[in-house]
């Protein structure tokens, strides 16, 4: 059989999976495999190759279902007698994809959501499963406007959980330290699907000649507000068939991330130290600030990752970046008192970057949070023997707990009172400022604010002089 299918496959005789197909399969990887919803996602449509619309649609609904399963699973608790969890999970995914739709796709016909799940039991699902699907999704479409969430003031922790989709720890965290507003902005911003972020390449091109360059190809182009090398770009079909792309105009990254780099603010002819380097987002900004002169040691514990810094690097015209594969927490000794900069963007728990990840919220789990600030703290404490006397490090996280960020910070200066926070006034816009916080040296951006990723920057000077 499989011999017969790749001999179908290389003649083009496979039937293309429809939109919503490509949906169910991702669902089921994700939910059988442990797979990631990006990379099973790219997968099947590298397989499939279905067109701009359908390509939107597919992913649209895969990431929509994943970002609302407690949601969705809660409401079809409400219409169907046995637990959602002994169904197969064919048509678990294929009862979820169609609430989705019914739910929150208003330019989904509800005919058109329940036929097409119907269809899909019928290909995917078990005897029976044809009519049980068909009634549960027509029964939702009918009902769909009496559903109600946990009223506010009675139950904020379970109302905004199943209202915007969150794990219940998270929003208990949330309101605890951030109040209410903030909490329901949060949840809120996570559910919105983020900008196509780019980070110039000025060693090659400026911003300006880029976006003009851009726009002659049909994309809409914008300005990213604080980072003076982004551009929010839309239009496209993939970032990688961009001619700009494969000349290394332009890398991909966030804007708040971009932030850390300019934070560092490292001078040309310098010696710089990237601890947590891979992918390499900011190790190539680092080396762009640099003029491309001096030299840049970018550490990652996983080698096969330090591949994607060489990738970039070539691509970008990078040439200072000097790969070293090991732990963080344990440099060599030749590092010691090496670094003019040293740029922690330390693993984190990734809460301020939850719109980027659908099926990430449901990954996470509160006891990690210590076990990553420990580490955190391990990191912070090897890199910081590697900055000169007088030399600067900047410590980042792409979070927003306190035990990661500030209180990290704090624990950190006060074991290396040869450290002091250092104005990032003059780095960093003023816009940015958050009580006074830029002039302290730190900024902790919030999620979604200027639809930027959640991000926290905090930079520190080793007293002395060089």
């Amino acid at each position: 059989m499989d011999n017969k299918c790749s001999v179908l496959e290389r003649v083009g005789l496979l039937p293309v999976l429809s939109a919503r197909e490509i949906a169910l399969e991702v669902l089921k990887a994700v939910e059988e495999e442990g797979a990631y919803a990006n990379l099973a996602l790219n997968n099947i449509l590298e397989k499939n190759r279905p067109g701009k619309l359908d390509r939107a649609f597919a992913t649209e609904l895969a990431y929509g279902v994943l970002r609302s399963l407690n949601t969705l699973d809660w409401v079809l608790g409400q219409f169907i007698k046995q637990s959602l969890s002994s169904q197969t999970p064919a048509v678990r995914n294929i009862l979820r994809l169609g609430v989705y739709q019914l739910m929150f796709m208003d330019r989904v016909p509800p005919s058109a959501a329940c036929n097409e799940g119907a269809e899909m039991a019928r290909r995917f699902g078990h005897a029976g499963a044809v009519k049980f699907v068909n009634g549960v999704l027509r029964n939702v479409s009918r009902r769909k406007d009496g559903i109600t969430f946990p009223p506010l003031a009675d139950d904020p922790v379970r109302h905004i959980s199943l209202k915007y989709s969150h794990p219940v720890w998270m929003v208990e965290r949330w309101l605890e330290e951030f109040g209410l507003e903030e909490t329901i902005s949060f949840t809120r911003a996570n559910n919105v699907p983020p900008p196509n972020t780019v980070r110039v390449n000025t060693l090659r091109i400026s911003r300006q000649e880029l976006a003009e360059s851009l726009r002659e190809e049909g994309l809409t182009v914008k300005e990213t507000a604080f980072a003076p090398e982004g551009l929010k770009i839309e239009g496209f079909f993939s970032l990688g068939s961009l001619a700009a792309f494969k000349e290394g105009l332009f890398q991909v990254q966030d804007e708040s991330s971009m932030l850390a780099s300019l934070a560092l603010a490292p001078v040309p002819g310098a010696t710089v130290l990237d601890s947590c380097g891979a992918p390499g987002g900011k190790t190539t900004h680092l080396a762009q600030l640099m003029e491309n002169r001096g030299e840049i040691i970018a550490v990652d514990i996983h080698p096969h990752k330090l591949t994607l810094i060489k990738e970039n690097s070539s691509r970008l015209g990078i040439a200072i970046i000097k790969d070293l594969a090991g732990d963080a927490r344990k440099l060599p000794e030749r590092l010691s008192n090496w670094a003019d900069f040293v740029l922690v963007d330390a693993p984190c728990s990734g809460l301020g970057v939850l719109r980027r990840r659908p099926d990430a919220r449901w990954r996470k789990e509160p006891g990690q949070i210590a076990e990553l600030a420990g580490l955190q703290a391990e990191i912070l404490d090897c890199a910081a023997c590697c900055v000169k006397p007088g030399g600067v490090m900047v410590y980042s996280t792409c979070t927003i707990t306190r035990e990661e960020n500030l209180g990290q910070v704090e624990s950190f200066l006060s074991r290396h009172p040869d450290f002091i926070m250092d104005d990032l006034t003059l780095l960093l816009p003023r816009e940015l400022d958050n009580d006074g916080s830029l002039e302290r040296g730190y900024v902790q951006i919030l999620p979604g604010w200027n639809k930027m990723d959640g991000f926290f920057i905090a930079r520190m000077r080793k007293k002395g002089s060089h």
